[in-house]
């Protein structure tokens, strides 16, 4: 499969990238990340092995786009949840008053 990473184009197939990542030490993973055999690895290495490019050189959603196209399961950051609005104490008494609370 021809993709472009860090605008290069690079031909890469998934038995390509699974001997490219045979013998390397998955790092610690802490966000985006590809599971490519058994381990599972974060994307920037990932992106760094096959490419042999600077990790800046790269976006992680370049290297996830391409992984997932080759059929690799990828995962992204997790969702943070939206912030919840902690009403002030005279809200509070307000509402507990039944009045309605000011956004």
């Amino acid at each position: 499969m021809r993709c472009v990473i860090a605008r290069f184009p690079f031909d890469l197939t998934r038995s390509g990238v699974l001997e490219s990542m045979k013998g390397i030490k998955p790092e610690h993973a802490s966000g985006e990340s590809v599971i490519i055999g058994r381990r599972t690895y974060p994307v920037k290495q990932v992106g760094q092995v096959i490419t042999r490019q600077d990790r800046r050189d790269f976006s992680a959603g370049e290297v996830l786009r391409a992984m997932a196209q080759l059929g690799f399961t990828c995962r992204e950051l997790p969702q943070a949840p939206a912030p919840t609005r902690v009403p002030n104490p005279l809200q509070q008494a307000s509402a507990m008053l039944g009045a309605a609370v000011a956004a």
